[in-house]
């Protein structure tokens, strides 16, 4: 299913990854692209769920994760916005990568072996 709004293609097959986590990737990907402006009003959770075929709980479930990782705002009885969300999500991203540091330094492994578990870790996730 697609939505003409969004620019988003769910893929149905039994081995694609879960419709929220689609959903959250795409807007997710559109948004840091410029694709997908800040300030650009999403659909309301009915209205993209009705669009896409989707149970209203899995947009849902997909808006929160982005609020929760900056890529959108919402502004109460005004809607669901992009917000200027690469800054912040470098920022977080940041963050976790200082985090790993420390953990794997105190659990004694070397720089080379932090490293490729890192790349490891962000291959298998991307698909690389």
């Amino acid at each position: 299913m697609t939505s003409t709004n969004l620019k988003i293609t769910l893929d149905r097959a039994a081995d694609a990854a879960a419709p929220y986590e689609q959903l959250r990737a795409q807007i997710a990907e559109q948004a840091r692209s410029g694709g997908l402006p800040t300030g650009f009003k999403l659909p309301t959770v009915r209205g993209l769920a009705e669009e896409l075929g989707l149970a209203a709980n899995t947009v849902a479930k997909a808006y929160r994760a982005l609020e929760t990782d900056g890529v959108i705002e919402t502004r109460g009885r005004h809607g669901t916005f992009v917000a200027a969300a690469g800054d912040a999500s470098r920022r977080e991203a940041a963050g976790a990568a200082q985090a790993y540091a420390e953990r794997a330094q105190r659990l004694g492994l070397t720089f080379d072996e932090a490293v490729t578990a890192a790349l490891d870790a962000l291959r298998a996730r991307y698909g690389q």
